[in-house]
């Protein structure tokens, strides 16, 4: 009886939570139904007893409201007291909730995704997201047909208010982790904000600091989270820097958790030279812990060769924040990140934050007084080049021994001067194909080939 019964809650578990939370288009896949179970269940399994309290913060999607009344009633309804916070980002809510001692963090968004998706993301009183044991228990729970019968009765329902002050709170613990004897006085910088949870706080932090600022992306209307800005649009930036002459581009996602930025000449700066750069400066200031550093499969190769030179390993893990974050753990770093722009610095934060990334780049640039193209070059990437094959539900095209052989062939053509990655997506049936050469037409050709083998077989 045991054994079905635990084959059962594995099903379950995988059908709601992803590699980030849970996350899907709303009133769909995220209904409010799911949303009220979903709070209903953490709070039983984060309540054990007595006086809880939950944190609730958001992006500015218009699904936010819904989810974020249904979730609070959940809460309420197992006896969690409920704080709301409004539009904040995802790394202010990790901040405060261990900051202000909550049992729970809440945070409804889909990150970089359009408006129409959203997401719930928990994380403990430690400030990091919830461990996959703790999900697998909410999981259980949502689909227990017995889970009225365990919540709070009339006397014990929790209480919810909208808390003043988040924002500034964490404001101040962005500026907080700047230099006390440096300020952006002199610079101008462009921020994209993508209408999303930053709106208010970076703008406010960098003008607090002494920047001048010229904003994109801060009037969200419910529909405009990301649409052709923030991150995953830095041509927005480029432009705008050229335009006003800035010193630098910064542009967040929708959650503010990851950062692209642009130099002086509008060219874009990714993940790996922001990792290198801080990499280089800790370790200068004996802060880099370990001497080591964790990417993903992803991380451009001269990132690693460039540490190497400079006594700092680079250990890889899957790709996703929350595998690197595992990594740091387990190896005992401080930094790490993935080249689209999540970059942790456990020192500050539990999770990735664009705005305090942004700002060790700023600190660099004041400090030496020189241009961002000079300070943010650390390495001259080899050339990447990345395709998605799309394949049936059901098939395992990476496991046909078709597949396999011209992997090793062309692993093994490539050597120590390129890399191949070949995995499937973690949120969708796609094959992800990248390959790095010295030899931009070498990358092509592996990943062509490659490419048509799978689409034959799959």
């Amino acid at each position: 009886m045991k054994k079905p019964k635990e084959e059962k809650s594995t099903q379950v578990w995988r059908r709601h939570f992803g590699t980030d939370g849970i996350r899907g288009e709303a009133n769909f896949d995220l209904t409010a139904e799911l949303a009220l179970k979903v709070g209903q269940a953490a709070g039983l399994v984060f309540k054990n007893g007595g006086d809880r309290k939950v944190l609730i913060g958001k992006d500015t999607r218009l699904s936010g409201y819904m989810i974020e009344q249904t979730l609070t009633g959940g809460f309420l309804s197992a006896g969690m007291n409920v704080d709301q916070t409004g539009p904040i980002p995802t790394p202010g809510v990790a901040a405060l909730t261990r900051a202000m001692r909550m049992d729970l963090g809440v945070m409804i968004s889909a990150s970089h995704n359009p408006y129409a998706d959203n997401g719930i993301k928990l994380f403990g009183p430690d400030g990091y997201k919830i461990s996959d044991d703790k999900e697998h228990q909410i999981e259980a729970m949502i689909n227990n047909p017995f889970l009225m019968g365990s919540l709070a009765d009339r006397n014990s329902i929790g209480r919810a208010k909208r808390i003043d002050g988040a924002q500034d709170r964490y404001v101040e613990f962005v500026e907080g982790t700047f230099p006390k004897n440096l300020d952006l006085d002199g610079l101008r910088i462009v921020l994209d904000c993508a209408n999303g949870a930053a709106y208010k706080v970076a703008p406010q932090a960098l003008r607090e600091l002494g920047a001048e600022v010229f904003t994109i992306g801060v009037e969200p209307d419910g529909y405009n989270i990301n649409d052709e800005c923030g991150s995953t649009h830095p041509e927005s930036i480029s432009r705008r820097v050229k335009g006003v002459r800035a010193d630098i581009g910064i542009a967040l996602d929708g959650d503010a958790d990851r950062v692209v930025l642009c130099d002086e000449h509008g060219r874009l700066i990714d993940g790996d030279q922001v990792l290198a750069l801080i990499a280089e400066t800790w370790l200068e200031a004996d802060m880099l812990a370990k001497k080591l550093i964790v990417g993903t499969v992803m991380s451009n190769l001269a990132l690693e060769w460039h540490l190497r030179n400079l006594g700092i390993e680079l250990v890889r893990t899957k790709v996703g924040d929350r595998n690197v974050l595992v990594g740091m753990q387990e190896r005992g770093a401080n930094l790490g990140g993935e080249q689209s722009g999540h970059i942790i610095m456990s020192d500050y934060t539990t999770t990735g934050d664009g705005l305090i990334a942004a700002l060790q780049v700023l600190a660099v640039l004041k400090k030496l007084g020189q241009p961002v193209s000079t300070v943010a070059h650390r390495f001259d990437p080899l050339p990447q080049v990345m395709r998605n094959v799309e394949y049936r539900k059901g098939t395992k095209p990476l496991e046909h021994h078709r597949v396999k052989r011209l992997i090793r062939e062309i692993e093994g053509r490539m050597g120590k001067n390129g890399r191949l990655v070949v995995r499937p997506s973690g949120t969708e049936p796609k094959i992800r194909i990248m390959a790095e050469s010295q030899d931009r037409a070498q990358a092509a050709t592996a990943v062509e080939a490659i490419a048509k083998l799978v689409e034959e077989v799959k």
